[in-house]
């Protein structure tokens, strides 16, 4: 060995005892961690069921991670939450697998995005159950979060030799490995990658510039599908299937393991393959599209392929369009015991909704489920005011023929009565998501009075939280108005039963705004007579002590101030766009705003009609660039409870800084060297200064952290196990120590309390 070698991994060995005696300092606590339950909220991409084991079955979410069916607690257990910030491309399923021949084994594609910032993706492997795992980084990209998610399954085990996979990827052909997904090798022979080719840049006859059209995302190889009779238990699978989401020939069939591949001929023309399933009996049923979804499929299709006779029927339910509404399919489930029952769902009929098709015949003929079922909308009220949609998988529980569930754009139905359709009668499904929490919070307030939470929520608006453990029976924020997405929210400090909110909705419609305050908690709205600018809405908002001035900073523009309600805005002195406004939390006349640009602390002492440079020491912040979370880092204000002049400012990458005199000087906390968020909780017994809770790194660990002695020191108060992914919008509750709330990319809400204190009945 050379002498610069061994100074290298003496000098490697010294900084690994270093970090670990760094991490080793660093106080922990014992937390028990839990959803808020909303119920849903996201795109559940795929159930898969174990042919071999009763009740067990899975569910992958396109920004959520994994679940396991528990079958006696009748609820969805994660199976992801160890995946940490570091690793939050993985927290994306592009597609998951069972081994056939042994249920312990479950398979998970895991990458959220393909575009150049995130990393590429990884096979996951468990064979508990996903109780532990074992990782494969691969060396492509994968688009869990993507056009054509639903598609699939990509991955697949061979059900007559279990250490064979297969891997259909977007853009990089189709890989395999034969040591149990540890190693992949990419099969050279398969005919496509699916890539498809970038259009040529041209140039604009009116402008003279260059325009350029980007190409959709790729999709590539959708499902792999063996045909387990064809071969011998012991030895590889002879048969395989394979689709490709591109509108030419797109159905290929190796006859030995792989090794080559052909055209399957007679398949349809002009659509792309969503998903395949084989009946015991040799039938192949396959949904089409003309785009691979999720948000538009204009055409789309349902066909039978004998595996036998090579013979091909058109057995699709409803043509589109149907009157003015094209739509394309979804899924194609097949009962395992009864090969000609089959049901299939239709995708993006959004008029009046999606729909699940059923048929005893092999297809010759149909009639619809929902338009006469019932829907248990009890679980999760405020499921009430969305439509079914975004269909993109169904199951039939292959151990009972009654037993069936879709998934949707926000969570999975189920019904237990499937065959009292084929006698004209009614089925009755309910929302089957305990414990599947896949919402993406964007912000969470605790006021120190009323419910104990708020939260703000992409695609469902928000909640008001008064049990933490019941989906509020009145739903999401009682309208008017309602908004698809609540971006920001604040309670005067106060006033506390003073809120105000801003989002974003889907048009511009008669008294329409992107804004709105409540006088009672969050229990009623009224929404703001008008908008400072022609904004698309959302923003950051913020409100003063007394509850007086609202200040709002919508989507690409300044900030406004209102002094009665929103019924005019002033705009706040000479701001630039995007200067998010905090607001004291004792001086109603006092607020504070950061420009990231300059690194300059700016103060208003006039109820934000003009701000003034304090400080100019603070860091300029960094853009970053992650795939998930990509931007600015930070220089996020947060004004201290109780404390005039007391702020707090988070950096992503530079760390946390804290003034007690409005701004004029900051000390940087010497231990933090990543501040994600910052919030405030009841103080510690003894104690006068609010609790803090920190989402960055401290001492080298990433995590979430507690300090009682205004951070001086912190506790972790997670584990490795409880990482969540990327986690963002921390706060305390003023009214219980120790208890946290956060928010997520992907599951959700997510308390906490010290474990000794935590009991069922929390509110």
């Amino acid at each position: 060995m050379h002498r610069k070698q061994t100074a290298v991994i003496v000098v490697g060995l010294f900084f690994l005892i270093q970090c670990q005696t760094i991490r080793a300092q660093i106080p922990s606590e014992k937390y028990e961690w839990r959803n808020v339950i909303i119920g849903g909220g996201g795109f559940v991409t795929a159930i898969v069921t174990h042919p071999a084991q009763k009740g067990l079955m899975y569910a992958r979410t396109d920004v959520g991670g994994a679940y396991r069916w528990d079958s006696s607690a009748q609820k969805w257990i994660p199976i992801t939450d160890w995946i940490g910030m570091a690793d939050i491309n993985l927290t994306g399923i592009e597609s998951l697998a069972l081994d056939p021949s042994d249920p312990d084994r479950v398979y998970l594609a895991a990458g959220i995005y393909s575009n150049p910032q995130s990393g590429n993706g990884a096979i996951l492997r468990s064979t508990d159950q996903g109780r532990s795992w074992q990782r494969a980084d691969m060396p492509l990209k994968m688009g869990g979060n993507e056009t054509g998610r639903f598609n699939g399954e990509r991955l697949a085990v061979d059900p007559n030799d279990g250490k064979i996979l297969f891997f259909g990827s977007r853009r990089d052909g189709l890989w395999k490995s034969e040591d149990y997904g540890a190693t992949w090798n990419q099969v050279k022979s398969f005919p496509t990658t699916g890539k498809i080719p970038a259009p040529t840049n041209n140039f604009s006859a009116n402008t003279n510039r260059p325009r350029y059209n980007f190409p959709p995302q790729q999709v590539g190889i959708v499902f792999v599908q063996f045909d387990p009779g064809s071969g011998a238990r012991g030895n590889p699978t002879p048969v395989i299937y394979a689709g490709v989401s591109i509108l030419e020939t797109n159905l290929f069939c190796s006859t030995n393991g792989g090794d080559t591949w052909q055209t399957v001929p007679g398949e349809p023309a002009g659509l792309r393959p969503n998903h395949a399933v084989l009946a015991s009996d040799g039938m192949m049923y396959l949904t089409y599209g003309k785009e691979p979804g999720p948000n538009t499929m204009t055409d789309g299709a349902v066909w039978k392929f004998n595996t036998k006779s090579g013979d091909w029927t058109d057995i699709t339910p409803l043509k589109s369009p149907d009157g003015n509404q094209p739509f394309g399919y979804g899924d194609v489930a097949v009962d395992a015991t009864h090969p000609n029952a089959i049901v299939a769902t239709t995708f993006c009929h959004w008029g009046p909704h999606d729909e699940v098709f059923r048929s005893t015949n092999g297809g010759a003929s149909w009639f619809p489920l929902l338009d006469k079922a019932e829907l248990d909308h009890s679980f999760a009220p405020y499921t009430e005011s969305i439509k079914p949609h975004w269909m993109g998988s169904i199951q039939i529980d292959p151990f009972d023929s009654n037993h069936v569930l879709f998934t949707t754009g926000y969570g999975i139905w189920s019904c237990n009565n499937l065959t009292d359709a084929d006698s004209g009668k009614s089925t009755h499904w309910f929302f089957a998501d305990d414990g599947l929490e896949e919402t993406v919070p964007l912000d969470l307030i605790s006021p120190p009075a009323g419910a104990h939470l708020l939260s703000a929520l992409g695609d469902i608006d928000g909640f008001k939280h008064d049990d933490l453990n019941v989906s509020p029976r009145k739903g999401m924020f009682k309208a008017p108005p309602h908004f698809v997405t609540t971006e920001s929210l604040a309670f005067a400090a106060k006033n506390p039963g003073f809120i105000v909110r801003a989002g974003m909705t889907r048009g511009r419609g008669d008294n329409e705004t992107h804004g709105a305050y409540s006088s009672d908690g969050g229990e009623t709205w009224t929404a703001f007579a008008t908008d400072p600018t022609e904004s698309t809405g959302g923003g950051t908002i913020a409100v003063s002590a007394d509850g007086k001035i609202i200040v709002w900073t919508p989507r690409r523009s300044a900030a406004f101030f209102s002094r009665d309600n929103g019924l005019t805005w002033t705009a706040c002195g000479d701001l630039d766009r995007g200067f998010s406004v905090t607001a004291d939390s004792v001086n109603p006349n006092r607020f504070y705003t950061f420009d990231s640009r300059s690194g300059k602390f700016y103060v208003s002492t006039n109820g934000a009609a003009d701000f003034i440079a304090a400080d100019s020491g603070l860091p300029v912040a960094k853009r970053f660039g992650n795939g998930f979370g990509a931007g600015s880092e930070g220089g996020i204000i947060c004004a201290t409870p109780e404390n005039e002049g007391d702020v707090w400012i988070s950096f992503r990458n530079t760390g946390l800084f804290h003034s007690t005199d409005s701004g004029a000087t900051f000390s940087k906390s010497g231990s933090v060297q990543q501040a994600y968020s910052l919030g405030f909780g009841k103080a510690a017994t003894g104690k006068n200064y609010p609790a803090l809770y920190l989402i960055g790194k401290v001492g080298e660990v990433q995590g979430v952290f507690r300090s009682d002695d205004v951070g001086a020191t912190w506790t972790r108060v997670n584990d490795d196990q409880h990482q969540f992914g990327w986690i963002s919008h921390v706060t305390g509750d003023p009214r219980i120590y120790g208890r946290v709330y956060f928010a997520t990319g992907g599951r959700g809400v997510i308390y906490g309390e010290p474990a000794e204190s935590l009991t069922a009945g929390a509110k």
